[in-house]
């Protein structure tokens, strides 16, 4: 296996991760939890 090979491979890899991330970031079943979540700082006990 070459170096540039390897290389894509990672890069690809890198990618196809990245857009899960953020798939999963922008998913509307997560939208409740990152909402309660953006609040704590304002949550007074």
């Amino acid at each position: 296996m070459d170096i540039s090979t390897l290389r894509s491979i990672v890069t690809v890899v890198s990618f196809i991760t990245f857009v899960a991330i953020v798939a999963w970031a922008w998913s509307s079943r997560n939208a409740a939890s990152f909402d309660e979540a953006a609040q704590l700082p304002f949550k007074q006990d």
